[in-house]
């Protein structure tokens, strides 16, 4: 939980007053948020994690802030002097310094009013302190009047969030793409590996463990292009749409400018909505990227399954491949090895499609012109996408590229299977076929001794149908 002072500490260690509507506050001396942040850190005790904690949302905000004042500088409604200073003051921020001065919890009341003032405290503070004042001087730049002109807690929020969400784009794909190429490396290490296929958790019909893999690659894989479609949604903002979209309080030019300077200093294609009324109350854009996150983090749970069940044993389960051992398993069971790392991406799944849920109902909960669940939007969001960056890397680097194949046991396993008989039902037969998997599951005996015996196939035959590129790809039969 973040460390909140009482005032009674406040006011015991060096302090100032600032005032706000509801009167005076004493917020700690050396600190660079005001008065509003004060309150904010008194009235949201959460989640513990503040918005310091994801620090491309701060960045986000920072470069809204840098826009804005661009565009009031081109107007000619903020002086020279200010824009300098409120543009040194957000360029430390992008800078990721000052960072710990965001202190107000993810989860808050107000629809973010005490995001977007954290911002304009902090921003006005280091502006003030470039100008040669002393924090909370605000007489000579003010957060509201001159940080936050011609503009609102509802369009500057928002457009933050998807700013933030594409600075964080690279690394979110740039992950997956690594864990997309070692599960290729395996692939390609393991394509001469025979193995049984399996559905419904019986045995199928031969593959090798190339394939199984490589299909692994295959459904990451898409998600790297899907995820990256994801991001056109994002690049339209509302900002200039002010309190509800009409763009009360802004000058008839500035939206379009400060959307162009916005995209020029993120660098990305950022364009103004068409229609910044329903832009500023819809949350459309954040249910879909959420339910993309979802998806991979489905996948990659369902990944994680399958190891476990692959490397399961040593001696009484699967046990076809072994993963790499990351720490000892059990404090009762000497020797025991457990497979750590898929079982905690599989939380983080979970974690994942939680978050989903959480932002399903907080979309839906937004009314008229107003979604004042945007907070708890912007936190799970950026959660999932941590969460997921963080758990590929660690798959990745401690599970995946150190998998090695039971070669052996793989093969054992097949020439053992019931299913093998699938590989040989075009040529003796579904009935015979059906005869000698019966026979063979009822007296242990294996299907091709059962098949030598009867006579049912040459042996040069049988050992063509047994080769293993015979087994795992179509195969045309001559007549």
């Amino acid at each position: 939980m973040i460390p909140v002072p009482r005032q009674e500490d406040v006011l015991n260690g060096p302090h100032r007053m600032e005032k706000d509507l509801l009167g005076p506050l004493a917020v700690p001396a050396d600190v660079y948020y005001g008065v509003q942040t004060q309150r904010a850190l008194e009235n949201f005790k959460l989640s513990g994690v503040p918005l310091a904690h994801f620090p491309k949302l701060i960045i986000g905000l920072a470069m809204v802030k840098k826009a804005a004042a661009a565009a009031n500088h081109d107007i000619g409604q903020l002086d020279d002097k200010k824009f300098e200073a409120i543009c040194y003051a957000c360029d430390r921020l992008i800078n990721r310094e000052y960072h710990d001065q965001f202190v107000v919890d993810m989860i808050q009341g107000g629809a973010g009013t005490s995001t977007n003032m954290n911002a304009n405290e902090v921003i006005a503070n280091l502006a003030l302190e470039y100008l040669g004042h002393k924090k909370g001087e605000y007489k000579h730049l003010h957060p509201n009047n001159d940080v936050n002109m011609s503009q609102s807690t509802n369009d500057v929020y928002p457009t933050a969030i998807r700013v933030g969400l594409q600075l964080s784009h690279s690394e979110l794909v740039d992950s997956l793409a690594m864990l997309q190429a070692a599960f290729a490396g395996k692939r390609d290490e393991f394509k001469n590996i025979i193995k049984m296929g399996r559905t419904q958790l019986q045995d199928a019909v031969p593959m090798t463990l190339g394939q199984e893999f490589g299909a692994y690659a295959t459904t990451l894989g898409e998600d790297i292009e899907r995820i990256g479609g994801m991001y056109e949604l994002l690049l339209e903002v509302n900002l200039g749409g002010t309190a509800i979209g009409t763009g009360i309080n802004s000058d008839p030019r500035y939206a379009v400018l400060a959307v162009d300077h916005l995209a020029r200093i993120a660098g990305y294609p950022i364009r103004l909505a068409a229609d910044l009324i329903e832009a500023t109350s819809d949350m459309g854009a954040f249910v879909l990227f959420s339910g993309m996150t979802k998806r991979l983090a489905i996948k990659l749970s369902k990944i994680c399954n399958d190891l476990r069940l692959l490397s399961s044993g040593p001696r009484t389960g699967l046990f076809e491949i072994n993963l790499p051992p990351q720490q000892p398993g059990s404090s009762i069971m000497p020797g025991k090895v457990n497979p750590v790392i898929p079982e905690a991406v599989n939380q983080v799944a979970y974690q994942v499609v939680g978050n989903d849920m959480a932002i399903t109902m907080a979309a839906e909960n937004g009314q008229l012109q107003l979604n004042v669940m945007e907070p708890l939007i912007a936190y799970k969001i950026l959660e999932s996408m941590r969460l997921l960056q963080r758990a590929m890397d660690m798959l990745r680097e401690r599970c995946v590229i150190g998998i090695t194949a039971n070669e052996d046991r793989c093969r054992e396993l097949v020439d053992n299977s019931i299913g093998l008989i699938t590989a040989l039902n075009p040529y003796i037969g579904y009935e015979n076929a059906t005869r000698i998997a019966a026979l063979a599951l009822s007296s242990g005996r294996g299907v091709l001794e059962l098949v030598r015996e009867e006579g049912l196939l040459e042996e040069s035959l049988l050992t063509e149908i047994l080769k293993p590129e015979n087994m795992v790809n179509p195969r045309q039969r001559s007549i």
